[in-house]
Parts: C-alpha cells; structure tokens; sequence
C-alpha cells in the first residue's frame, strides 16, 4: 500500500468506525447557549433565542463529510475508456471547510490531476470527494494528503497531484488579520512525485490549461 495512505490512515475512516458517542441535539443546543454567554450575550433575548437550534442544524450541514465514506465515493471505475491512459485533471473546484483549531471558515479552489491505469472515475466524483473531506474539521495540509491518499488507494493510478488554495478566515479575521492572504497546498505521488516534468506539467496545465 502506498505510504501516503499508510501515514492517514488513522483520518481516513469513515464516522460509522468511529466509537466515540455522538452528544444529542439537546447537549449540542445548550453548548451553543454557553458559548452565547461566553461571548457576553444573552441566549434568552428574543435574537438569540432560537440560534442554538440554527447552528446545530448548520454543524450538520458543515460537517456532514463525517458521514461519508471516501471509497464509497470512489467505488465506480469505467474500465472502457478506449486505451486513454494520458493525465486526467480537474480544476478549479471550490470548497468550504472549516479550521480543526479555530473553527472558522477556509474557502478556496482545489485541482486534482491523475494517471489512470485500470481506469477512470467520474468528473463529478472528484468534486464529491473533496466535499467529502472539506466538510470536516481540517487543515489545509491534511486535506491535500487526504485526498490525494484516497485516489491513490481506489484507482491505483501512475500518480496523482493535488493542489489546494484557499484564504483562512483565522488569519484574516483574528491574529496577524491579513485579509487576503493565500496559502497553497501540493501532494505528488507516482509519476508526478518522481519526475519534476510531470510536476511542471500538472503546474501549466492548473494556471494555463495547456502545456
């Protein structure tokens, strides 16, 4: 198995495996009271009253990745694709995920490349598959592993690059407050981890869509 998924491994299952009990509705309503008071407001005032409802509904939203199974995603292979074993890329997929430390929103564009051998998988499944990991506690970084370990895992390809950009709102909101700052992600694995043409080429492709 490659090492890349062997070192995730541990962030790659899906929620089902884990055994940590899930609090109900009402524990996560009256902790999103107490971070009310926390910030110094009133829960009760007639603005708030129904905010700890909202927000546990949003967090299912927000986090629904946790339900996912990554393979479940990837589980479709079309094996007749007339000999094309050339570089398939995806690019410019937005995503929305929040910070594992801070718990705010990071929001960016990520490109996924790919040499298929036994086959390909569905555009849009590629799509699915970094909601499936953005809609999660994250960090930028492990998210890139993540993904990139998940294909390298279902399809078995030549090698896979995967590049994510995206602006931090606990650097742009709080701390340093740099709006506007980028920070930007890469996994090579295979091919593009071992030869720095292919690198070259996923790059051009990614910000001029030829070589």
């Amino acid at each position: 198995m490659n090492d890349v998924v062997k070192s995730l491994s541990p962030r790659l299952p899906a929620a089902a495996d884990k055994t940590a009990e899930r609090p109900t509705r009402e524990e996560a309503e009256a902790a999103v009271r107490t971070l009310i008071r926390w910030a110094g407001d009133d829960p009760q005032r007639e603005g708030l009253h129904d905010t700890p409802k909202r927000v546990t509904k949003a967090f299912r939203e927000f986090y629904s990745g946790y339900q996912d199974d990554p393979k479940e995603v990837l589980n479709k292979i079309f094996a007749e694709v007339e000999g094309y074993d050339d570089i398939v890329l995806v690019r410019d997929i937005p995503f929305y995920s929040h910070c594992e430390h801070h718990l705010v929103p990071f929001y960016g564009m990520t490109h996924i490349a790919y040499y298929p051998t036994k086959g390909v998988v569905g555009l849009s499944k590629l799509a699915r598959l970094v909601e499936v990991y953005a809609r999660r506690l994250q960090t930028q970084e492990s998210m890139t592993a993540q993904i990139a370990a998940a294909m390298e895992e279902a399809l078995e390809p030549r090698g896979v690059a995967v590049m994510i950009e995206a602006e931090h709102m606990c650097m742009s909101m709080r701390g340093v407050q740099k709006a506007g700052a980028m920070t930007l992600t890469t996994q090579f694995t295979g091919a593009f981890k071992n030869d720095p043409a292919e690198q070259v080429r996923f790059l051009t492709l990614v910000r001029h869509g030829k070589v």
